[in-house]
């Protein structure tokens, strides 16, 4: 049975569930940064995932990418699946701009997250639902 990494767990907001990958915020109000994690047990690797589920998590991962590209034209994006801290496999989607505080460096370990406030933080999951069920209507 699939089970979250309880860091993932602790440092995101649950956005939405597609067919393969849970869609989480990064509970850090500094950055749009968007998590993708797939319902699969025991995955620590994109080649853990059966030929199927591979194709698919990169449907979603183009997926999400749009919805955030269309939210900040301009923005870089950054994709990256790192797994050195948390194994369970899962894939950022950041996007970057010259006036984010870790610009043009890394965003890992630059410095601690800033959580979003409660209500603050609801109103960005409502948002990124939102933009992510209109791209899959699209």
């Amino acid at each position: 049975m699939f089970q979250l990494d309880s860091r993932l767990a602790g440092d995101t907001l649950e956005v939405a569930s597609l067919r393969l990958c849970r869609v989480l915020l990064l509970n850090d109000r500094r950055y749009d940064w968007l998590v993708l994690v797939p319902h699969r047990e025991g995955v620590t690797e994109f080649l853990d995932l059966a030929p199927d589920d591979q194709q698919q998590l990169w449907q979603e991962v183009t997926l999400v990418a749009q919805v955030l590209r269309n939210a900040q034209p301009g923005y870089k994006l950054n994709v990256g699946a790192l797994g050195n801290v948390v194994r369970q496999l899962h894939v950022h989607l950041v996007l970057r701009c010259e006036e984010d505080p870790a610009w043009p460096g890394p965003v890992w370990g630059h410095s601690p997250r800033e959580p979003y406030a409660d209500e603050a933080g609801q109103e960005a999951v409502g948002r990124w639902r939102a933009l992510l069920e209109q791209e899959i209507q699209a």
